[in-house]
């Protein structure tokens, strides 16, 4: 906000300078050729001493100052001014022997050295206008003889200077041509005819004149015309062997004529069958001897008196002969698997009617050969090439004057049509500069013949063809862009592919296609773009009229930009019916693409209607008539415009309202108090390198004038200033597009980054969801005879057993069962302990007199165990589950050494949710340990799996074995056997279990674990991981 206040305090400022004391006051002075004037100066001061100064007098458009004077020293003076200026009155100018070159704006300049202060010198300056008066004089004349040719084009320029500007006109033997008429075109004192003609000659006078006087110039025209053919020659019919007369006569001035005769192009003398039998007489006649069928076609006579685009006549000569077959081929190839066509090489007059084929001297049945066919030439077209069309082949033509006999025969040959084994690609993108390569190989019988050709504008110099059939085109060039076609050919077909080649890094290329309509006081260009080069392009439209007036003739070419993507403007404010030419421009980040085509046009004036009948005008004032002559002339203050008065004015004139525009932008009111009297104004505060356009309206009283002329000017190259309305320019558009650009990044980061940041929370989420439902459940264990629904994943699975700590057994029966042999009492139909039950009791463990760890007696009453033996049944299951304790078959209760040592009493595990599967509930908690699966004590384990890896708590259990080995046993090698399939060394072990004491029973347990962990390892190295979920919610494992 700071910045943008300062800015404007110092546009105010400038403005400010600009509008008050830098406004300089500009004086006219006029003066006659080869008089004097004085420009006057009063910049010195009035009266005293002046201080140490230098006076400087600047001419406009002269680069260096006409006349510099410092105190006493010798003026330095221009040399086209030696000799004719002094200073005169203190710092006035007198020059004398004006001419007309003088003509022109002045400054004067005093440089104060000793109060030298750059405010000073930016209003230290006035203009002077001088305007030399003279009679016309010519400075561009025609000579006094010209000798033109007939039929071209001659251009009379007459141009002359003085002032006031005189006026030029054309006169022809007395008569004024004025603007001109048909071929004759007069303008701005150029006469300007399209094609000479012969009764164009004679005296033009070129007539120039003004209030200072008139002066003339004459010119003598003469045309030097070709021969004029008199008699031209006629068409002739005849039969063979007669002879043939054409006529040709001609006139010319000089008479010096020579005759030449052509046969289609051709002097009849460079014809070898012709030159025994032609003639040329005097008066320019043709004579020919027997003609024959070959002499038939057109002749032209050309008659040359020497000078240039002679004259011709042609007449055509006809032979009428019988048909007749001109050169049959020994050969005919036709292509296999292709179309062919067998031709009869036939030439007759008058035309031919038919022809007959013959095939190995039979005549030929076309019904009978699918899809052949006779052209109107009397060719066979054959559909496909085989081995039908083998043999050989005659034809007789025929015309209404018979036939000259049948052709030679030609034997019919297959041959295999060019195929391209490598083609081009349809487009190839490269840069300039760089080596191009495009393949191109066919093959086929006989070899191809294999060529590239630019298609269009060729290509000279770069194009090459290796040995390889390649174009190559090294280096790569602008000119090598657009479309190229590889051909390939023999004796029996030709096929073409073609591929498109775009040169990057170039300008642009030609625009084409320009056309102009005309409309009223503008007209509407539109043009086809050519191809960008590789980057963006844009494009302007340039004009200027086609005759300049000589007051403005420093006014050269106008553009104007196009938008980006357009492919036409309309260019307004062209003078109604003046010749304008226009040319399109394409340039893009390398620079400039060539002009195009330069398209002539006129706009249309405003369509007019018939005024409607009027009643008798009364007493009204006179309408107000625009400014004119409004002239824009570049200052380095700014644009200084200069206009002629309103001719007419109803009263008194009000003032000006000054309006202006940028290009082709609306017009913008600039200054609407510019006083009835000034003729000239200032504009400061401009853009720099913008095109600018201006015009005046006159109003006084109620009357607004239509706008005057406007007068264009470009600040190219100009030291302006900014102007204060020109908030715009404050943020060039490079700048608001960055701004922009970067908004828009900033938002889509955020937005990209917010995403990012959601997608890696449900990422994480979801892996702790998988996690959870990644442990380990317990195995799934059914009481014999009985089988579970499905394995249970993990069993025996030591990770789960790491994580299980032993509890105290929620069923006293269960703890007996398994340690003593006892069977477990049936489960309860409902698994769910009662409310009111407390935690269970576990039995104490102590360590015994031999340093074994034994089990104390169970905590439940005395009373209720032998209830339950007493409620046991003696069954063989029973015998099957004691055979498998390491202690003592007495369930007294006494301490007995036992087998596992070093297991820590847990508390009860927490009450289970109801399940309504029936089974046991409780029993999952011990029996999911690998040591107790492999004991079978009473109940069936699911199918083996892997499991993982062993817990170090089952490697800590203190397995104590009375050593009983097993006899006529001997160990050997052999295989790790599969999880759960017993080994022979096993199944003596247990054997021997069951039949002698503890000892020999604990010994057969803990080989019976190793060998599980052996097979427990080796199932591991080969089964995959394979875990499934509970199917219960009695299989989840209690950490």
């Amino acid at each position: 906000m700071v910045w943008c206040l300062s800015l404007a305090i110092l546009s105010l400022i400038i403005s400010q300078g600009a509008d008050g004391r830098g406004k300089p006051e500009v004086v006219s002075v006029v003066g006659r050729a080869g008089e004097s004037v004085v420009l006057g100066c009063d910049l010195l001061p009035p009266a005293g001493r002046p201080p140490l100064h230098v006076i400087e007098w600047l001419r406009f458009g002269f680069l260096l100052p006409i006349f510099i004077q410092f105190g006493l020293y010798s003026p330095r003076i221009d040399p086209d001014y030696v000799g004719r200026v002094r200073l005169q009155r203190g710092a006035s100018l007198h020059i004398e022997g004006l001419r007309v070159e003088d003509q022109g704006w002045y400054e004067c300049r005093v440089l104060f050295l000793d109060q030298h202060s750059p405010e000073e010198d930016f209003a230290n300056g006035s203009w002077v206008h001088l305007t030399v008066n003279s009679p016309p004089q010519f400075q561009e004349t025609p000579p006094l003889v010209l000798e033109v040719q007939e039929l071209e084009p001659v251009t009379l320029r007459c141009v002359a200077r003085g002032s006031p500007q005189p006026h030029v006109t054309w006169k022809l033997r007395g008569q004024d041509l004025g603007q001109g008429q048909g071929q004759v075109q007069v303008q701005n004192g150029t006469l300007w005819i399209r094609r000479v003609q012969r009764g164009s000659s004679g005296v033009y006078t070129c007539q120039a004149s003004s209030t200072e006087g008139s002066a003339t110039h004459a010119t003598q025209l003469l045309v030097l015309g070709a021969p004029i053919i008199v008699v031209p020659p006629r068409n002739s019919t005849v039969n063979a062997s007669q002879d043939v007369s054409l006529a040709c006569q001609a006139e010319a001035y000089p008479t010096n004529l020579t005759y030449s005769w052509f046969q289609d192009g051709t002097n009849v003398f460079h014809i070898s069958r012709l030159q025994s039998r032609v003639r040329i007489l005097v008066d320019g006649s043709l004579r020919l001897q027997s003609a024959q069928p070959d002499d038939a076609g057109r002749y032209t006579c050309v008659p040359s008196n020497g000078l240039l685009h002679p004259p011709s006549a042609s007449a055509y000569l006809t032979v009428l002969y019988p048909a007749q077959v001109i050169a049959m081929p020994p050969e005919t190839p036709l292509p296999v698997g292709m179309p062919g066509v067998i031709r009869c090489p036939v030439r007759a007059n008058p035309p031919l009617l038919f022809v007959s084929w013959t095939k190995d001297g039979q005549a030929l049945q076309l019904d009978k050969f699918p899809g052949w066919s006779q052209g109107t030439e009397g060719s066979l077209l054959i559909a496909l090439g085989n081995e039908d069309a083998l043999g050989e082949y005659s034809c007789t033509p025929y015309n209404s004057l018979g036939t000259a006999g049948p052709s030679p025969v030609t034997r019919v040959l297959l041959k295999a049509p060019p195929a391209f084994v490598e083609r081009p690609k349809e487009e190839y993108f490269q840069e300039v500069g760089r080596e191009l390569l495009i393949p191109c190989s066919a093959q086929g019988d006989p070899p191809p013949t294999v060529s590239w050709a630019k298609v269009g504008r060729g290509l000279r110099g770069q194009a090459q063809v290796d040995s390889n059939s390649s174009l190559v085109l090294r280096p790569l060039t602008k000119e090598a862009h657009g479309r190229w076609e590889c051909s390939a050919s023999n004796a029996v077909a030709r096929v073409a592919t073609s591929t498109n080649i775009y040169v990057l890094g170039t300008s642009p290329h030609v625009v084409t296609n320009v056309s102009v309509v005309p409309l009223p006081k503008g007209a509407n260009v539109s043009w086809e773009p050519g191809f960008d080069g590789g980057y963006l392009q844009r494009f302007s439209v340039w004009y200027t009229p086609l005759a300049k007036r000589p007051d403005r003739a420093h006014h050269d070419w106008l553009s104007l930009a196009v938008p980006v993507g357009a492919a036409h403007l309309l260019v307004p404010g062209l003078q109604p019916h003046t010749q304008y030419q226009f040319s399109v421009l394409a340039q893009n980040k390398l620079g400039s693409g060539p002009f195009s085509e330069i398209v002539l046009s006129a706009p249309e004036g405003l369509p007019t209607t018939p005024p409607a009948p009027r009643p008798p005008p009364t007493e009204m004032p006179p309408p107000l008539s625009p400014p004119r002559g409004l002239v824009a002339v570049r200052t380095p203050k700014g644009v200084l415009l200069h206009w002629d008065p309103p001719e007419l004015v109803p009263q008194r004139l009000d003032g000006y309202v000054l309006e202006g525009r940028q290009g082709s932008q609306g017009w913008e009111v600039l200054d609407r108090a510019v006083a009835g009297t000034d003729v000239q104004l200032l504009v400061p505060g401009l853009i720099k390198d913008v095109l600018y356009e201006f015009r005046l309206v006159a109003f006084a009283g109620s009357y607004v004038s239509d706008p005057s002329n406007s007068a264009n000017v470009s600040t190219t190259g100009l030291e302006v200033y900014p102007s204060r309305t020109q908030l715009p320019g404050l943020l060039p558009q490079p700048v608001l597009a960055g701004v922009v650009g970067g908004v828009c990044f900033l938002g889509v980061a955020v937005l990209v980054s917010i995403l990012a940041a959601c997608l890696m929370n449900r990422r994480r989420a979801a892996r702790r969801r998988r996690k959870r439902l990644r442990q380990d459940p317990p195995l799934l264990f059914s009481p014999p005879g009985k089988s579970a629904p499905r394995s249970a994943p993990g069993s025996g699975s030591p990770d789960s057993v790491a994580k299980l700590k032993l509890q105290g057994s929620p069923v006293p029966s269960l703890r007996q069962s398994l340690l003593w042999g006892e069977p477990a009492r049936p489960a309860s139909p409902h698994p769910d302990p009662p409310p009111s039950r407390g935690p269970l009791p576990l039995e104490p463990i102590s360590r015994g007199p031999d340093g074994r760890f034994v089990m104390g007696p169970t905590g439940v009453p005395p009373q209720e165990k032998p209830g339950a033996e007493r409620a046991e049944p003696r069954t063989p299951a029973r015998r099957l589950v004691r055979s498998f304790d390491c202690s003592s078959s007495s369930p007294s209760g006494a301490p007995q050494p036992l087998c596992i040592a070093d297991i820590s009493p847990v508390g009860p595990p927490p009450a289970a949710p109801p399940s309504p599967l029936p089974g046991p509930g409780p029993l999952l908690q011990y029996l999911s340990l690998p040591f107790f699966r492999e004991m079978n004590c009473g109940w069936r384990l699911g199918p083996p799996l892997r499991s993982p890896p062993m817990s170090p708590l089952l490697d800590l259990m203190d397995i104590r074995v009375c050593s009983i080995p097993c006899t006529g046993l001997a160990r050997r090698p052999e295989p790790e056997p599969e999880l759960g399939i017993k080994s022979p060394e096993e199944g003596c072990l247990l054997d021997a279990a069951r039949a002698s004491g503890p000892e020999a029973r604990c010994a057969a347990l803990r080989e019976e674990f190793l060998a599980f962990r052996r097979r427990r390892d080796a199932s591991r190295a080969r089964l995959p991981v394979y875990r499934q979920p509970a199917p219960h919610p009695e299989q989840a494992t209690l950490l």
